[in-house]
């Protein structure tokens, strides 16, 4: 077939049990806004502190974040790589393609602060030949004062019939793990 002679990245191609091509276009796409009482220049900087990392270990009943590094660069951007365990349940759908206990990624983040901006990119500890997420995030005056932060990225995971499933089930921890970090973002500055 021409998906199965087709160059096409490795990542979306593949052949069930019998040898049948298949090829995964789809994916979730999503967009997260979250409103703030903070101004948007201390939301953004609240997400550089290590300090807030901690409150968020605290609060978030899904994962726990471990900095594995941040550093500061030349022109003043802020670079994490933090490490999360999942710690909830999932599905059976998604169990039968993922180990719970093996789930497990670091979070690449580039947090420009002058922009209110952050590049993310999650680097799972297993199952690498199966996901890419990705997002960027900007932080912005609210309309009555305050901030409004936008998440918006893509998930895609590579497995016949169940890759739907396990895009939202990820969505929906990753809107669940943002309410969590919202209200710890609230904490943390409150105590500065």
């Amino acid at each position: 077939s021409a998906i199965a002679n087709a160059a096409q990245p490795a990542f979306w191609d593949g052949a069930d049990a019998w040898g049948v091509p298949w090829r995964r276009l789809a994916g979730v796409d999503f967009v997260i806004e979250q409103a703030y009482a903070a101004d948007p220049d201390d939301v953004a900087r609240a997400y550089t502190e290590s300090g807030l990392y901690e409150v968020i270990g605290e609060m978030s009943p899904r994962a726990r974040p471990e900095i594995l590094a941040r550093t500061v660069d030349d022109v003043g951007k802020v670079l994490f790589q933090i490490r999360y365990r999942f710690a909830g349940d999932l599905n059976s759908v998604v169990r039968a393609v993922l180990d719970p206990q093996k789930l497990s990624w670091v979070e690449h983040s580039t947090h420009e602060v002058a922009r209110r901006h952050v590049d993310y990119r999650i680097v799972p500890d297993n199952y690498a030949d199966r996901f890419r997420v990705s997002a960027t995030c900007t932080t912005r005056p609210g309309p009555s004062g305050g901030a409004i932060r936008t998440v918006e990225g893509s998930v895609r995971f590579k497995a016949p019939l169940v890759a739907g499933a396990v895009e939202k089930t990820i969505v929906s921890g990753l809107r669940e793990h943002l309410a969590s970090e919202k209200t710890a973002v609230e904490r943390f500055l409150a105590a500065m």
